[in-house]
């Protein structure tokens, strides 16, 4: 039986399920679109949270990421008047990290400035790559110029805490060229950048029309090279595909990684809550009406689906997340965030530190833990 007593840190996604061209790479909940209905968007959002208002029991949001499809799509003054709203419903943390995703497609840099009045104070500029033909292979709108001059008007609108997303492994690509993406992201000096793997996931252009990637062996040099670079940066790797210098680490995925909660709204945004406040605890994963012009029509619940996770599932959701961070967590935090003594952790967790692949004292993975993580996270299931 779960037994919480406390509540874990709180945030808030939003979904913006709007793009100008589906990337053959993406399984994102997105959908092409030349026009925009934002204020029936708005006015959704709104009461898709007033719905939601429940499950904040008292917590101020930490962090607040805008996601997509392409939230930048959206006028600054939709985003003014969002956040506005939010902020009336729900108290903020004093220091609260607020992300938007952006495109680097010359259509949205002129609003940047018009973002960072807003509110929004975190932005995450979908890079991908410089290079010409690896950014049409991976079907992008921007250029590799247009990607470094959007950059430099994020910087002057105001952005000093900003990501840069690079994927590395893209078709056809050899180290030198992944290395050079990585060369011209550091000479903007970006506090945080995620560099992850290109991967083939089901229901996408590429799963039925598979580009010729990089062999397994061109793969680890890549991301050997590529990682003593970031370092020799100060850029440190915290997470599996993130790397950020001293004081930059982003707020809302930590939350994520270490199993806090967060509302989600937005056609197929989802959710993760405790409840305390019943005579059983429990930890609810929701999902939202994934069509747009669906969740534009609900009026009474945006939700989709709720799943009330059992005592015997939180092991593995638990370490699925915690263990992607370099430096874990602490066996205190597992308890407090699931409501379960460590000890449901065995006899897995004794044997895997026997085996080398989690520290003594912590939940965290060794290098070699690292090396074999789902194999490692499989001895839970």
């Amino acid at each position: 039986m779960i037994q919480l007593t406390e509540l874990p840190p709180l945030s808030l996604y939003i979904h913006t399920p709007w793009c100008i061209r589906k990337c053959p790479y993406c399984d994102f909940n997105s959908h092409t679109s030349q026009q925009i209905p934002e204020n029936a968007y708005l006015a959704a959002l709104s009461c898709d949270l007033e719905h939601d208002l429940r499950f904040v029991q008292g917590r101020p949001l930490g962090s607040i990421f805008i996601g997509g499809g392409t939230p930048s799509l959206l006028s600054p003054d939709f985003y003014r008047e969002l956040l506005s709203r939010i902020k009336g419903q729900i108290d903020w943390a004093d220091d609260i990290e607020i992300t938007m995703e952006a495109n680097p497609g010359t259509v949205e840099q002129k609003s940047f400035a018009g973002y960072r009045e807003a509110g929004i104070n975190r932005l995450s500029l979908g890079i991908q790559s410089f290079d010409e033909q690896k950014l049409q292979a991976l079907g992008r709108i921007h250029g590799g110029n247009e990607a470094q001059q959007a950059i430099t008007i994020a910087q002057q609108s105001g952005f000093d805490n900003f990501n840069l997303d690079l994927m590395h492994g893209l078709p056809g690509q050899t180290e030198e060229q992944a290395l050079l993406d990585l060369e011209i992201a550091l000479s903007f000096a970006p506090p945080h950048l995620s560099w992850y793997q290109l991967t083939i996931e089901p229901n996408t252009a590429f799963y039925s029309r598979p580009p010729t990637l990089p062999e397994d062996d061109e793969l680890w040099q890549i991301q050997e090279a590529g990682q003593a670079l970031l370092k020799r940066h100060n850029l440190n790797q915290y997470e599996v595909s993130a790397y950020a210098t001293a004081g930059h680490r982003a707020k809302h995925n930590l939350n994520y990684w270490q199993f806090g909660d967060y509302l989600g709204i937005g056609a197929g945004a989802h959710g993760k809550v405790s409840v305390i406040e019943s005579s059983e605890p429990t930890i609810l994963r929701y999902q939202k009406t994934r069509q747009p012009d669906a969740y534009l029509k609900r009026i009474d619940s945006y939700r989709a689906s709720s799943q009330q996770l059992a005592a015997e599932d939180l092991p593995l959701e638990f370490l699925m997340n915690a263990m992607r961070l370099n430096e874990g967590v602490s066996e205190a935090l597992y308890s407090s965030h699931t409501g379960l003594p460590v000890e449901t952790l065995e006899p897995a967790l004794s044997q895997a530190r026997k085996d080398g692949l989690i520290e003594p004292g912590l939940l965290q993975a060794t290098p070699k833990g690292h090396l074999f993580l789902n194999q490692l996270l499989d001895r839970f299931l």
